[in-house]
């Protein structure tokens, strides 16, 4: 059995989350079935795919969030990023760590 890549994430509200990687081929066919015609990520499917196969820890669902759109952004945002392997803590390390 793989084990894929975990991740921790806080959201600023202070609510913890973990992530976790669904493999590669698993995440080619996420990112073809949130986007549109013109291959630019929607909202609602995005938000489906994300809890569906990416948010792990708490299992959510739209009603999880209640009214709290800013808290669904963020965290739908960050689980994406992580999907797609745009990992803000690697990317602020690599900056401060080649200053030669």
């Amino acid at each position: 059995m793989t084990n894929f890549k975990q991740k921790d994430f806080t959201s600023k509200g202070g609510k913890a989350y973990k992530f976790q990687f669904p493999g590669m081929r698993a995440a080619s066919q996420i990112s073809d079935r949130t986007k549109n015609k013109h291959g630019i990520p929607q909202e609602e499917k995005l938000g489906d795919e994300m809890m569906k196969h990416v948010i792990v820890q708490p299992k959510l669902s739209w009603d999880s969030f209640g009214d709290n759109k800013k808290e669904f952004n963020e965290v739908i945002t960050a689980a994406y990023h992580f999907l797609e392997g745009v990992d803000e803590d690697e990317d602020e390390g690599e900056e401060n760590g080649n200053d030669q």
